[in-house]
């Protein structure tokens, strides 16, 4: 204290007669308790101030692999923005686009591998759009697999008048975005889900089928035959052609592709009109309904419900309204 007294008498601020008094006693200990308050609290501001500052919220960060590609489909309430980088013309309303899968946080070309969907065989993703006002959603199944366009993928889409979605994409340019998510759909290929796969397609409707079809014959321990009744109305509508000729010739009879016309050219050897009973029958499974067999459908509506009937008439279950897996029946 009396140290204090000296500092205080030093600064000429208080006299020292003042000091000896009860009141400049009273003085003195405020003017000590006041100077410890301010050392505690400037060794508290200097340690701080050394210190990491604290996180309140923590966001992990994304670690990427060296040896594997990151999916960005993990879940279906995931949305993301894919830019159209190619597109080009099949038909007079047909389309191939090719849409850029855009690298994560943290990724370096060269080192990392390119994104890829993370898109099972058989299911397909969801593309969005604002159109006049009104949010629309339609499905798709891109051609390629995951890999086979290093961080791309290809989406093969026919232009109809009345088509929300459709007309919407025919309309992009390069460089423009759209909105995508999944994966979406009931059906998950592998190579013991099925002896032999009757598949009919109509138009598009040939996607899911091209995916599965070329994953199974990549795949060396896949054993699964596949049929596959591909109908259109001219010969210039038939998407995919070449693909699925190189397809079935080196599948080693695994595969093999039946086309119908509705309009046939002079001189054309596969079907003729509608896929009809008699063309089912003949590439069903070789053990009948009863064998480890499905037959998988995809295409118009009035298409498809036709197809129905030729299959109850040969004795296959009807499908369900929304197909499942284990259906023998499966409609996308």
């Amino acid at each position: 204290m009396d140290t204090v007294k000296q500092l205080v008498v030093k600064s000429g601020l208080v006299d020292v007669k003042y000091l000896n008094t009860p009141e400049g006693e009273m003085y003195l200990q405020i003017a000590v308790a006041s100077v410890a308050v301010g050392i505690a609290l400037a060794l508290y501001l200097a340690t701080a101030a050394k210190s990491e500052p604290k996180k309140i919220l923590e966001t992990p960060e994304l670690t990427l692999s060296t040896t594997e590609a990151h999916a960005m489909l993990p879940t279906i309430t995931d949305w993301h923005r894919m830019k159209l980088v190619d597109k080009t013309a099949l038909s007079h309303n047909t389309n191939l686009y090719v849409f850029e899968i855009p690298r994560p946080t943290g990724h370096v070309k060269g080192i990392h591998p390119e994104p890829v969907l993370g898109l099972p065989i058989g299911q397909h993703i969801s593309v969005s759009a604002e159109i006049d006002g009104k949010n629309i959603v339609r499905s798709y199944t891109p051609t390629t697999l995951d890999g086979e366009d290093p961080g791309r993928f290809h989406l093969l889409v026919k232009a109809y008048e009345q088509g929300n979605i459709s007309r919407y994409l025919s309309l992009l340019t390069v460089g423009q975005e759209v909105k995508v998510k999944g994966p979406k759909g009931k059906f998950v290929y592998n190579r013991d889900l099925a002896d032999h796969f009757l598949m009919i397609a109509g138009g598009t409707g040939i996607t899911p089928m091209y995916q599965i079809i070329k994953a199974s014959l990549a795949d060396e321990e896949d054993k699964t035959q596949m049929r596959l009744i591909y109908a259109n109305v001219n010969e210039d509508d038939i998407l995919l052609r070449k693909e699925l000729d190189d397809l079935q010739a080196r599948s080693n009879g695994r595969f093999q592709v039946y086309y119908v016309l509705n309009n046939a050219p002079a001189g054309w050897t596969g079907g003729q009109g509608f896929i009809t009973h008699e063309m089912i029958k003949s590439h069903m499974p070789a053990g009948g309904v009863g064998s480890k067999g499905k037959v998988l459908m995809c295409g118009p509506p009035p298409m498809m419900n036709a197809m129905k009937g030729h299959l109850d008439g040969l004795g296959y279950p009807k499908p369900n309204t929304i197909s499942k897996l284990d259906d023998q029946v499966f409609l996308f």
